[in-house]
């Protein structure tokens, strides 16, 4: 090759197995300084192609191939315009080209990846948008769980194939038996680029047959990791209604995209874990850990909430003070740990009684609030004595039977908060002096 000039110079990659013995590879195609390169690449090492791209301009087609392929390929790369000014417009207005539908769909992805709340819905709009580039008929987004689960988490369709039916399944992709020849999953797997510029290629003729029928002539899938050698978190597969010869822009372009989607699922899942964080935080500020109830801040906060909704629509609201009856007596009879049981298990029951709209709110040791919404003084009333008479025929496992004392108010057209709880602290003294094991009504 040094000695005299060689018109085509054909590479072909099948038997290597890794990309470190590309080196001498990369140095013939530098040497050729343009001339006419052809890469004969296996789909399974498709990676290679961009990676060699940066040595020097080339063209490629995936093996393997037909004899007729194979010549139709050679006389291509061996083809001389007529016309080498007409040629050298036409290059220019087909990199124009190239460059619009790799901003349009740098543009969608942009505006896609801006849903990061919801990943499902990411997903979708992330797969809509690459349906944006030119000739592609589907898109998936597979995502990594836990422990190795593959999932498909969302696939758009301009040609009705429905991946998971094609697959037979959601979740675990590893598991099904085209993880070891369909694109998206190779990708995964292997943690490359791979590139099936024919179904029938990948050896499966049921698979072939399949994507033929929903006019899948080529599919593209890549990885997807946040950083180079990262873990693969998942792959994005396109699948196309024709043959396209990228270029290394094309190529270099779809990493990126890649990459950005990468971020994007990091992110989803970022903010998933610091809502979930931010859900416990709030649980363990807003909830008392002994009895279940909200504390007593919380409750205050619920209490003058309900107040300004009850002043602002006209509607009733009645709140229940009880506290549990001699309640020192059961702690120093039968100890601490019996005493916090029977504050769980009056807790509890008195919860069960409720309404989803009432809130039950410890104030202070053994002594209870319930915000009682759309409630006037006479059903607070009936629910006070229905509470009453349940607690006392609830059997506490340790001690004796409990009691509690209830008092009853309904907040006043401009009552606040203090004058209201005030009255019901006035009624429950009395509800005590009355022998406990009653209900009395907080009057105005």
């Amino acid at each position: 090759m040094g000695r005299q000039k060689v018109d085509l110079l054909v590479l072909d990659l099948s038997g290597f197995s890794s990309m470190g013995e590309m080196a001498g590879i990369g140095a013939l195609i530098r040497s050729r300084a343009g001339a006419p390169t052809l890469l004969l690449c296996p789909y399974v090492s498709s990676a290679w192609i961009p990676e060699l791209m940066a040595c020097g301009p080339l063209q490629y087609r995936i093996c393997p191939m037909l004899n007729d392929e194979l010549q139709m390929a050679v006389e291509q790369c061996l083809s001389t315009s007529v016309n080498p000014a007409a040629a050298a417009q036409q290059t220019l207005l087909d990199k124009e080209k190239e460059l619009r539908d790799l901003l349009t769909i740098q543009r969608s992805l942009q505006r896609a990846l801006s849903s990061v709340d919801d990943i499902a819905t990411m997903s979708a709009q992330v797969c809509l948008a690459l349906c944006s580039f030119p000739g592609v008929r589907h898109t998936a987004l597979l995502h990594m769980k836990e422990r190795g689960d593959l999932q498909l988490v969302a696939q758009e369709s301009r040609n009705h194939l429905d991946l998971s039916r094609l697959l037979e399944r959601r979740d675990r992709l590893l598991q099904v038996p085209l993880s070891d020849i369909f694109p998206p999953l190779l990708a995964v797997s292997g943690g490359e680029l791979v590139l099936l510029d024919a179904p029938e290629k990948a050896g499966d003729p049921e698979l072939a047959l399949s994507l033929h029928d929903r006019e899948v002539r080529m599919v593209l899938a890549l990885p997807l990791r946040s950083e180079a050698g990262g873990p693969v978190q998942g792959s994005v597969c396109l699948m196309f209604d024709r043959h396209i010869q990228f270029s290394r822009e094309q190529f270099a372009c779809f990493t990126s995209l890649a990459q950005f989607i990468s971020f994007g699922l990091g992110m989803s899942e970022l903010k998933h874990q610091n809502d979930a964080l931010a859900g416990q935080l709030l649980q363990i500020s807003t909830i008392d850990a002994l009895t279940g109830a909200v504390n007593r801040r919380r409750g205050e906060d619920i209490l003058e909430t309900e107040i300004r909704r009850a002043r602002r629509y006209a509607l009733p609201l009645a709140l229940i003070t009880f506290d549990i009856d001699n309640f020192r007596s059961v702690n120093d009879l039968y100890g601490y740990p019996i005493g916090d049981q029977a504050l769980r298990i009056v807790a509890e029951t008195v919860q069960a009684r409720l309404r989803g709209s009432d809130t039950l709110a410890r104030m202070r040791g053994e002594e209870f609030m319930v915000v009682a919404t759309h409630t006037c003084a006479i059903d607070a009333l009936k629910l006070a004595e229905k509470l009453r008479e349940t607690i006392a025929e609830t059997t506490l496992p340790g001690c004796e039977m409990v009691t509690i004392s209830l008092a009853v108010a309904q907040v006043g057209l401009d009552e606040g908060a203090i004058s209201v709880l005030d009255r019901l602290d006035a009624a429950l003294h009395r509800a005590k002096r009355a022998g406990r094991n009653c209900v009395e009504l907080a009057m105005q």
